[in-house]
């Protein structure tokens, strides 16, 4: 399969071919919802957590004597019921992690990546670099090449074009090592350089 090359001024400069393996295989529907749930409890801290009776200060005393006040029997004033009480069931932290397994993942990116393929999502750009690691080239690369949502992916951690790309909120920083498939499905655009498009051909091909 072949998809058009541009420079950064968003000029044609040909054709960058694409891995059918990789880019024209069956879309598996059960496979990109299960990568998009494990991105999206993975982004998940895990730290909410509320005191249960046990852990709330206070309470040590018995509020009023058993029998004879005429009111409902009570043995702490940090009972649920209670104003300043424990809560019931509280969240406590955890982890929200889904580890898919390696085969599945490998073929869900497949999916991924035919699915963007399909509806022409995909450009390839070529290898270039920001001097300076300003936001302003990089707005400039995506308005060239008619990015309105996008995730441009290059071969490896990038600082400077990482830190181009970090103020634009209509465009994300990915690397073949270090994809992220919620990006990527939520993506109008892929933007891949010409080195991470040879890797991810290389990487996911069956």
């Amino acid at each position: 399969m072949m998809v058009d090359k541009y420079s950064v001024d968003g000029t044609l400069k040909g054709k960058a071919e694409l891995n059918d393996s990789v880019f024209n295989s069956k879309i598996n529907d059960v496979l990109l919802y299960d990568l998009i749930r494990a991105a999206n409890a993975n982004l998940r801290q895990g730290t909410h957590s509320a005191k249960e009776r046990s852990f709330v200060r206070g309470g040590g005393a018995k509020p009023w004597r058993q029998k004879g006040t005429g009111r409902a029997r009570q043995g702490s004033n940090r009972a649920p019921q209670w104003k300043g009480g424990g809560a019931i069931f509280g969240p406590r932290p955890r982890d929200y992690r889904i580890e898919m397994p390696k085969k599945l993942k490998q073929e869900a990116y497949r999916s991924l990546f035919s699915l963007k393929a399909k509806v022409n999502s995909i450009k390839v750009i070529e290898d270039f670099n920001v001097t300076d690691g300003k936001t302003k080239e990089m707005a400039a690369i995506g308005k060239a090449l008619n990015v309105k949502k996008g995730v441009l992916i290059a071969e490896s951690e990038d600082n400077k074009l990482k830190r181009a790309i970090k103020n634009i909120p209509w465009f994300s920083f990915n690397n073949v090592n270090r994809l992220s498939g919620r990006d990527v499905f939520y993506a109008q655009t892929l933007l891949i350089t010409e080195s991470a498009l040879i890797k991810i051909n290389e990487k996911f091909a069956k």
